[in-house]
């Protein structure tokens, strides 16, 4: 009695380990009833009915990555290439993942691979090498609309690696290298051509203010020519008005003043060791004695405007002249 007693309770045992189930995160787990499926048991605990009820398949519903192995494509161009890539996907139905396809990772591996040729075949080598993105995009649309049906969301497809043949590799690198030193000419010649529109600027602007500069220079130089003209006018309207007053006294007085700077420039030569007068030496002592006369005219008082014809304005005899010598000497 006591040993069936202890086989029931071991069979109850077994009974409540058979009927609990412990989801793990991350996975979704499908029960079967006798072979069919009947739901999806999300992570936590979950009771079954043991003998009846039974766990189908453990689908990890975690976004997930799938290697695509190399591929090697002919191009439009008829260039072979080879093609790497890689697929982010999730499962998203654990009940269509686990039943409506037969190996997922391979189905959609294989879906991957035909796209992948059929879009970058339709390209030629130049546009496999500068639009991927665009492939990214064109795989992502067609492989996740594909996919679809298998409760699976394709979240990216990318490009890791595009291999060109070896000979084409050298003449793309032969190209970019002329292509370079293409670009480097052209930004020489810019920088030649802007260097010399600058310089030739600079020419323009200095011809331009020193034309500015000549026609002040001259404006100035008319102006003083035009200054000194009505200053040398109003001097010898000055002159003309003295010498209609005074006589021949001023026109003396005036004609030895400028005599005599003329002969100081002699004195002044420092090559000059004997002067030869122009002129005979008489003519300036009498012109020196009428500036002796004019000078006592203008400091004693004019009584001799009626009695002596010397001080009425006449010009002084040669004889006048001469007896002035002396008193010129002494002074």
């Amino acid at each position: 009695m006591e040993f069936v007693l202890a086989a029931l309770v071991f069979l109850l045992i077994v009974f409540l380990l058979m009927a609990v189930r412990v989801v793990k995160q991350g996975y979704v787990y499908t029960i079967e009833r006798f072979g069919k499926f009947t739901k999806s048991a999300d992570p936590g605990l979950h009771i079954i009915t043991p003998f009846i009820d039974r766990v189908g398949q453990k689908v990890n519903v975690m976004e997930q990555v799938l290697d695509i192995p190399g591929q090697e494509i002919i191009t439009a161009d008829n260039a072979m290439v080879g093609v790497d890539a890689v697929v982010f996907f999730q499962v998203l139905d654990a009940g269509k993942a686990a039943y409506e396809v037969a190996n997922l990772y391979q189905a959609i591996m294989a879906l991957t691979t035909t796209n992948l040729r059929t879009v970058m075949g339709a390209m030629d080598l130049d546009e496999t090498l500068s639009k991927r993105d665009e492939i990214n995009a064109r795989l992502l649309s067609v492989v996740d609309h594909a996919t679809s049906p298998w409760g699976v969301k394709i979240t990216r497809v990318e490009i890791k690696d595009i291999r060109p043949p070896h000979d084409i590799s050298e003449a793309m690198a032969r190209q970019m290298k002329a292509e370079r030193l293409k670009r480097a000419e052209i930004l020489e010649a810019e920088g030649d051509k802007t260097s010399a529109i600058l310089r030739s600027e600079g020419s323009k602007q200095s011809a331009i203010l020193e034309a500015e500069g000549k026609r002040e220079a001259a404006f100035r130089d008319a102006e003083a020519r035009e200054r000194a003209a009505e200053a040398e006018a109003r001097a010898t309207q000055m002159v003309s008005d003295a010498i209609a007053a005074s006589g021949n006294q001023a026109i003396n007085y005036f004609i030895a003043q400028e005599y005599t700077k003329a002969v100081g420039k002699f004195a002044d030569s420092p090559n000059a060791k004997t002067i030869l007068f122009p002129v005979e030496a008489t003519q300036l002592i009498g012109t020196l004695g009428g500036i002796g006369e004019l000078v006592r005219d203008a400091v004693e008082p004019r009584e001799g405007d009626v009695t002596t014809g010397s001080r009425s304005g006449q010009p002084l005899p040669k004889g006048r002249a001469r007896t002035s010598v002396p008193r010129t000497g002494d002074s």
